[in-house]
This record gives C-alpha cells, sequence and structure tokens, in this order.
C-alpha cells in the first residue's frame, strides 16, 4: 500500500502526478482553445468559398434570366411575325456560353384561339447549334412544368431539373416567361419564353470545389434532389431527405429543412462518399433557392492539430522524466538521513541511549533534526531516571490508595441479607465511588431488639480527605446511636463534634433513620441530604416532605429536628445520594429526580435488590459515553411485618 512506502517514492510519485496533471490540463486548454480557433477560421473560409461559388453560380444564372426576360418584353410591346423570330433566337443562343437552349412556345389555340401549336427551339448540341420545333403532336410542350407552371402563376420561374426526352435530350433546367398580348382591352396570355442551362455546366461548376484530398461540394433543388454530386448514381435519383431515411438520421433531416427553406449554416456532417465525419457549409443561390453545400474533411483538417498535440506530449513525457530523476535526486538527499536516524530511533526505542547518530554538516531541516535527535537521547536518559523515581512514589501511592479502599469497603456492610433471622424487614446497599476512596458511605444495625437504626450520607469532597472525614463521621454516627436517642439528636451530637476543630471546613449530607420492626414507625431527621423516595404499595412513589435541614459539621450549634412517618408492610424507602440524580450522560444532561422517581415507579412491586440493580443499570446505560463524576450510593429498607401497629406517640407526615 501507498502509504507503507518510503518518502522518495512519495515524493516522486506526487511531483510526477500532480505536474502531469497541470500539463494534461494546459495541454487540454490548449487543445480545445487551438481547435475552437481553427473551426472559426475554417467555418470562416468556408464561407467565403461557398460565398464565391454561390456567386459564380448566381451570375450565371442571372446572365441566364435576362434573355428570356428580355425576349418576353420585346414580344409584348412590339408586333413581330414569328418568321423574324427565328433569327433572333438563333442569335440568343449562340452568344450566350451558359444557355443552352431557348425556346418560344406559343399558347397552342393562340389568341385568337385557331393558331397551330408553334414553339421554336435552338439548342447547342455536341458543339453545333441545332433546331428543333417543339410543337409537334409528339411532344406536347403545353403539358410540360416549365410551360404550366409560370401560366399559372403569372411570372417567370425556374423548374425543377428534368431530362428533355424529345427536345434538348439532355439533364436540364429552364427558366420561363411568360408573355401576353392585348385582345381589345383584355390582356390575354399568348406564350412562354425558356432558357435552359445544362447540369452537366453546373456540374463543372461544383465540381471544381476541391477541398483537401476528400472534401467535395454538391448541389441540391429546391425539394432536395442531388443536382451535383461526386457520386453521379445520386444526380437526379436521390434526395437529401431520402439519406437521411436510410440512415436513420433525424439530424440530417432538420439539416435538410434548413436547407429547402433557404437558410444557411455550418454544422457537422458525415460525408455521403466516405461516411469520414467533416464540416458543412451550405447557402442558398438565391436566384432559383437551390442549395450549394461544400464538406470540409474534419480528420484532414485537423492533421496539424493533432501533429501539435502529439509533440506537446512527447515534449511533457519527456519533462516529466526529467523531473522525477531531479526529485529522485533531492528526495534521496533528504531520505538518506532521515533513514539513517530511523534506525538510530529504533535502538533508541530498545533502551539503547547510547547509540550513535548520523553526522549531518548541513544546517537546513533534516540537520536541525538530527540536532532534535541528540537533545532527546539526552532528554530521554534524565526523564527516564526522574521517571523511574517517580514511578516508584506512585506505586506507593497507587498501593496505599489500594489499601485505604479495602479499609473503607471493609467498614461498610456489604453482606446481604444482613439479618436473616429478622424477617420483618429487608434491606440492601450498594456503593459506586468515582475513585479509588470516596465520601460517600451508609450503616445500619439494631439499638435494642425492636429499633433499627439506619444511615446514609455524603462527604463534601472527592479522594482521602473525604474518606478520613467520612470514616469518623460514620464512626460518630454509630457511637451517639447507641445511646437509644432518636435521630434529631444524634445529628445534632455528631453535628457539634465535627464542627469542633473543622479547620478544613468539611462538612457531610447525612439522612438518618429509626424503623420500629414491630409497629413500621419510621422516625428520621434529615441533615441536608436528598429527600428519600417513599415507595407505597397503593401510590406512587413520592419524595418525603418535610426533609432538609443543615448540612452536619458546618455550624457547631445547629439542631435538627426528628419526624415520623408510618410504613404499611411492603412499603420502603429508597434512600440516595447526589450522585445518583447528578449522573450526566455525554451532552451534559443530568439524570434528574424525575427520572429516577420513573424508574423507582417502574421497578415497584421487585424486591428491593432487583429495584436497585435495575437503577444501577439504568444509570450506566444514562451515563455511557461519559465519566463518573461523584460517588453512586442506594440504599432501600422495606417493612414486611404484617401486624396492627401502635399508634400511641406516631405523627403522620405521609407527602
Amino acid at each position: 500500500m501507498l502509504r507503507n512506502r518510503g518518502i522518495a517514492f512519495k515524493l516522486i510519485l506526487f511531483f510526477t502526478l500532480s505536474s502531469g496533471l497541470i500539463l494534461l490540463l494546459i495541454f487540454g486548454f490548449n487543445y480545445r482553445f487551438s481547435r475552437l480557433l481553427f473551426e472559426k477560421k475554417m467555418a470562416d473560409d468556408a464561407e467565403n468559398l461557398v460565398h464565391a461559388k454561390v456567386n459564380r453560380i448566381e451570375s450565371s444564372l442571372l446572365a441566364v434570366q435576362k434573355v428570356p426576360d428580355t425576349l418576353a418584353s420585346l414580344l409584348e410591346n412590339s408586333p413581330y411575325r414569328k418568321e423574324e423570330l427565328l433569327p433572333l433566337l438563333r442569335a440568343l443562343v449562340n452568344n450566350n456560353p451558359d444557355i443552352y437552349g431557348a425556346a418560344i412556345a406559343f399558347e397552342p389555340s393562340g389568341v385568337d384561339g385557331k393558331s397551330p401549336p408553334f414553339a421554336p427551339y435552338f439548342f447547342k448540341q455536341q458543339g453545333e447549334l441545332k433546331y428543333a420545333d417543339l410543337g409537334k403532336a409528339s411532344y406536347r410542350y403545353d403539358h410540360w412544368d416549365w410551360y404550366q407552371l409560370p401560366k399559372e402563376i403569372n411570372h417567370s420561374a425556374w423548374s425543377e431539373p428534368y431530362y428533355d426526352d424529345g427536345g434538348g435530350n439532355i439533364l436540364m433546367a429552364t427558366y420561363s416567361v411568360p408573355f401576353y398580348r392585348m385582345s381589345g382591352s383584355n390582356r390575354q396570355f399568348a406564350g412562354i419564353v425558356t432558357a435552359d442551362i445544362n447540369l452537366d455546366w453546373l456540374q463543372e461548376v461544383v465540381s471544381s470545389i476541391k477541398v483537401l484530398e476528400t472534401g467535395y461540394g454538391f448541389l441540391i433543388s429546391k425539394n432536395g434532389t442531388f443536382l451535383t454530386h461526386p457520386l453521379r448514381e445520386l444526380i437526379m435519383n436521390e434526395t437529401l431527405f431520402g439519406i437521411a431515411e436510410a440512415r436513420n438520421d433525424a439530424r440530417l433531416r432538420e439539416i435538410g429543412r434548413k436547407m429547402i427553406r433557404g437558410e444557411s449554416g455550418f454544422v457537422p456532417f458525415r460525408s455521403i462518399v466516405s461516411q469520414e465525419p467533416c464540416w458543412m457549409y451550405y447557402m442558398p443561390v438565391p436566384a432559383n433557392g437551390w442549395t450549394l453545400a461544400v464538406l470540409f474533411p474534419q480528420n484532414e483538417f485537423t492533421a496539424d492539430i493533432a501533429r501539435l498535440s502529439r509533440m506537446i506530449i512527447i515534449l511533457g513525457i519527456a519533462g516529466l522524466l526529467l523531473l522525477s530523476i531531479a526529485v529522485a535526486f533531492i528526495a534521496r538527499s533528504i531520505t538518506n538521513p532521515l533513514a539513517a536516524m530511523a534506525q538510530a530511533s529504533k535502538a533508541i526505542a530498545t533502551g539503547n541511549l547510547d547509540v550513535e547518530l548520523p553526522a549531518c554538516a548541513s544546517n537546513d531541516e533534516v540537520g536541525k533534526l538530527a540536532e532534535a535527535f541528540r537533545y532527546m537521547k539526552e532528554s530521554l536518559k534524565e526523564y527516564i531516571t526522574q521517571l523511574t523515581e517517580t514511578t516508584a512514589s506512585k506505586e506507593r501511592i497507587e498501593s496505599e490508595l489500594k489499601i485505604a479502599h479495602d479499609i473503607q469497603v471493609s467498614i461498610l456492610p456489604k453482606i446481604f441479607p444482613p439479618f436473616p433471622d429478622r424477617p420483618e424487614f429487608d434491606i440492601y446497599a450498594v456503593i459506586e465511588p468515582a475513585r479509588e476512596v470516596g465520601g460517600d458511605f451508609y450503616d445500619f444495625f439494631f439499638i435494642d431488639d425492636k429499633n433499627f437504626c439506619f444511615v446514609i450520607g455524603d462527604v463534601s469532597g472527592k479522594g482521602v480527605p473525604a474518606a478520613l472525614f467520612m470514616a469518623v463521621t460514620k464512626t460518630l454516627i454509630k457511637a451517639t446511636a447507641q445511646r437509644g436517642i432518636d435521630p434529631g439528636e444524634i445529628l445534632t451530637n455528631v453535628n457539634r463534634e465535627l464542627s469542633q476543630g473543622n479547620d478544613s471546613c468539611m462538612f457531610a449530607t447525612i439522612f438518618c433513620g429509626m424503623l420500629n420492626t414491630e409497629t413500621g414507625a419510621l422516625s428520621f431527621a434529615n441533615g441536608g441530604h436528598n429527600s428519600p423516595l417513599i415507595v407505597r404499595r397503593d401510590k406512587e412513589p413520592e419524595f418525603l416532605a418535610g426533609t432538609g435541614g443543615l448540612v452536619v459539621g458546618a455550624m457547631e450549634d445547629a439542631a435538627y429536628a426528628t419526624q415520623t412517618v408510618p410504613l404499611e408492610p411492603d412499603e420502603s424507602l429508597f434512600l440516595y445520594t447526589d450522585g445518583v440524580t447528578e449522573a450526566m450522560d455525554a451532552r451534559g444532561e443530568f439524570y434528574s429526580d424525575e427520572r429516577l422517581n420513573q424508574q423507582v415507579a417502574q421497578h415497584r412491586g421487585n424486591p428491593i435488590r432487583q429495584i436497585i440493580e435495575g437503577i444501577m443499570e439504568n444509570i450506566a446505560s444514562f451515563s455511557r459515553g461519559a465519566l463518573q463524576s461523584d460517588d453512586i450510593t442506594i440504599m432501600m429498607i422495606q417493612f414486611k411485618k404484617n401486624e396492627e401497629r401502635t399508634a400511641s406517640g406516631i405523627t403522620d407526615v405521609r407527602a
């Protein structure tokens, strides 16, 4: 994989690839820009070429059109005899090289409705001038398009190309001009004057267009019929639309529509002759609506660009090779000292701090790195010496903390059930310190045969000081409670003892309770601790009302009151420290009193051990991803004896 390769390899690869990419971008931009400029120039040259050829054809057609236009005007405005027209018609054909033939085709019935068909026609054939009368019965000139079309539309028109069988006997196109005579006050159609052009002449004009080796031009009529083309079998036999249909080429069909609409354009095209890609410029001939198109072979025109591109690629590859060699030389000069230092580092990692580092005379980054390695080696020697001493000291501290943890755990009751021979109540507790030692504690013991004392507390601070303060507090509570006094007096006496000489200003929150195992009467006093939850059989769990008070150990003269609440059989008291409700999740949200109340209600009815274990699991799930910031302690006591309680001296303070 690439990450396992050396710096020299990566440098060579990076510079070669990046330089190649830059070169490729430059080449691509140059090629595209050159091609666009070339295509624009080619389009301009194509337009000029086609425009010149169209003007050539247009000028010839206009010259042809003048002959019948002039003759028709003469016939309308001057009296004539048919015999006089023949020399005139002959001279017009003979003196106009672009005209193949010309005719005056009189209306067969004549102006008077009695004249026979008469259509004198002079045409050129094999270098000689020939004459024919198209009025013969076998020709019926009045049925031909060149006669009917101008007669119907009342103005001159070019015919579509056709083969004049019986007349000129060649492929031709005819320009026809109608002329009229006055009959009284009416202007009546008298006949058609025509001038023919030979399509072979058009073929010569268009075939003279040469574009490089394979470029050519072709001419189509107003309906798309090929009038000229290098493939002579297409002439008068195929249309541009037929080619599009055979190729199933919708784009060629659209180009054909634009051509017969008289539009101009420069478009991509595929040669009908070679099937090679080309550009085509097309332009209409204004005189008759035909369209001239010239093809420019793409491959031939772009050959110079391709040669230039190949040369640029070869030069670029050569440059990349030279760059790679230069980068390899530079990279080796950098990586060789680094490799030597890497070997020395391995020796240092095994503990050999006396290994010799490679000499580096330069003052560049590699030289500075070598100097840093020397400084690191000396610093490591000093650091290892200090670390050895620190580690020994830390191990002693950890050992002492482990002993302190074991001592702290040993002074807390941890065997459950603690009194298996006393079925009238059940108790269970659990503690989870945030550090090796903590400030949370709990305890329980019998004062006499029927009065059971229990206590839960939380000392301010963390670590060893809190653990010592906790041990003192727990010892004082147990010693004071043995006098047989009520919970309020217990906390009052303990507070006085803790406050005296408390230079560290430490304190504790303590809840002290006493359960009468015969009656279920529960007396308690609260020294600033969290309010416990009382779990009734017929109600939702509620926080014990009326609790509170000042923290223990803060003020020497503080006094604490005792309150009493009755417990029915199977009713419980749920006690906890603030590490439960203030446990946080990864987002910094507290576990909260509301969530604790909901969890106790959800587990109500289960044995108290299952309730505590379920809540501990829920706290762990809630706090997943966050560090435990405080000790967590939970204790739960349940009254079980089903006897009628004595009501004397009991004050009901149910929440």
